[in-house]
């Protein structure tokens, strides 16, 4: 059984210099730091800088080329899957924040595709997001979690009226919803515990609720993080 070629960026350029052939351009290799310099009567020199996949040293490349001119290229083999797929989206979204132009080549038939052209980057907010973060930032009690922490079991401002009603309950046992909500001060307790998105709660009865063993296990591996919410609570003049 043969070995597999390794790539190399050199097996992008014909494709890449053909396809900018046919937009008019002449194409020459490595002028200079460039990995492809093309010209065209009018236009700004185009570069594009080769690489044999998405890297941190390929974005410093086409950032370093922009001080030769507006018009950086990056290009890169053209995957296939849903890995690459999704590498190619945050690529895309990242070369144009950058202002710099994406280009992929289709090995097996040097098909060449450009997904963004260099251009000056303009954000665009989204409202919906920005209300979502400072919805969740005000309702959040005190300062539960550490920067860079894995998302998994974060303290979120719904984990926190569900730790809320899980300590009610823990202590009072069953009780109706509107009494969970009047106690905690959490006014949709009923549906939340309803819900039961972590499975913490049972329903005894119409209305009434009460905690389950896994709930009870939530308390005690959540303990130290409500401890921690309940100081920085009191430290800010916020209350649970």
């Amino acid at each position: 059984m043969g070995m597999t070629k390794a790539l190399r960026e050199t097996d992008l350029y014909p494709a890449v210099k053909s396809f900018l052939e046919g937009q008019g351009y002449e194409v020459k290799a490595e002028i200079g730091a460039a990995d492809i310099v093309a010209c065209r009567d009018g236009d700004d020199p185009l570069v594009v800088e080769l690489k044999t996949g998405f890297s941190l040293s390929l974005f410093h490349q086409g950032v370093a080329r922009q001080s030769l001119t507006d018009c950086v290229y990056l290009a890169v083999p053209r995957g296939t899957g849903k890995r690459f797929q999704s590498a190619l989206k945050s690529n895309v979204a990242l070369c144009r924040r950058l202002g710099l132009g994406l280009i992929t080549v289709r090995l097996r038939d040097d098909f060449v595709e450009v997904h963004c052209d260099p251009g000056p980057y303009r954000p665009r907010q989204s409202k919906v997001r920005k209300t979502r973060l400072l919805r969740e930032f005000a309702r959040r009690v005190g300062d539960p979690n550490e920067g860079g922490a894995q998302k998994q079991n974060l303290i979120t401002a719904y984990r926190q009226d569900a730790l809320a009603c899980a300590r009610h309950l823990h202590i009072q046992g069953p009780t109706k919803g509107a009494k969970v909500a009047k106690a905690t001060g959490v006014e949709k307790a009923t549906r939340l515990m309803a819900d039961n998105h972590y499975g913490w709660f049972e329903r005894v009865e119409k209305g009434v609720y009460g905690l389950t063993a896994q709930g009870g296990s939530a308390l005690d591996s959540y303990a130290t993080i409500a401890d921690r919410t309940k100081a920085g609570s009191e430290t800010s003049g916020g209350s649970e």
